[in-house]
């Protein structure tokens, strides 16, 4: 992780305090996004979409910036943070605006 500009704070904490469970961490998502069929852009928009629905808000800046990456417009941002509406509620918007502040960084 080069940029860690994008990195929350509380990660960057686990990554500083506990470098053994950080790397052990870091090895399964590897493995995990590994075995998935996904293409790289699905993948993190459905990330997205996890974190707004699970209120992990700290994630989104880094994760919009790895789906910006893989190719995602802003537009596929914003239908990934809301396709949870029906199953989480209106609590998915509240990813919304830092979603946007990070694709447009």
């Amino acid at each position: 992780m080069a940029d860690m500009s994008k990195v929350s704070n509380a990660f960057q904490a686990f990554m500083t305090e506990a470098p053994a469970h950080q790397k052990a961490w870091l090895q399964a998502a590897k493995g995990l996004g590994e075995a998935s069929t996904l293409d790289a852009k699905t993948e993190a928009l459905v990330y997205l979409g996890i974190l707004a629905a699970t209120r992990l808000e700290s994630g989104i800046a880094f994760h919009v910036a790895e789906a910006k990456k893989a190719g995602a417009s802003r537009e596929e941002v914003v239908s990934a943070i809301l396709a949870g509406l029906p199953a989480a509620g209106n609590a998915v918007i509240q990813a919304l605006p830092a979603a946007l502040a990070a694709y447009d960084h």
